[in-house]
């Protein structure tokens, strides 16, 4: 079983949903609907939901990020299991999947996802 811990600990700072809505300018329905829709990925940390403050760190949520949840989805994950894969430390990628999605290999990223279905 993977550690919660050493994952949690790759995440610098997580985001309530409330905050997401402010600072997107939306209300929070919006927020719980992109949620459901798989826009967007949010976790329970001490009783919270909570997003990765940098999967939302621009004025949207990352560009790559609702396809890469939707091919992580397909390969039977769940949120916390994307979670996992997308803060796992990948040596040959610049550090997390997740990290990778703000750059230049948000393809390549995209690309590995949709060969977990397989």
């Amino acid at each position: 079983m993977w550690d919660r811990v050493r994952v949690t600990e790759n995440v610098s700072t997580w985001v309530n949903l409330p905050d997401v809505a402010e600072r997107f300018g939306v209300p929070i329905t919006k927020v719980h609907q992109w949620r459901k829709e798989g826009s967007l990925l949010a976790v329970r940390r001490d009783g919270v939901l909570r997003v990765p403050a940098e999967l939302v760190a621009n004025d949207t949520v990352l560009k790559h990020l609702p396809g890469v949840l939707t091919l992580l989805r397909d390969a039977g994950y769940n949120d916390e299991e994307a979670l996992r894969w997308l803060y796992t430390a990948d040596d040959t990628l610049p550090g997390t999947p997740a990290q990778a999605l703000g750059g230049d290999l948000a393809r390549e990223v995209k690309r590995r996802a949709q060969a977990l279905a397989f």
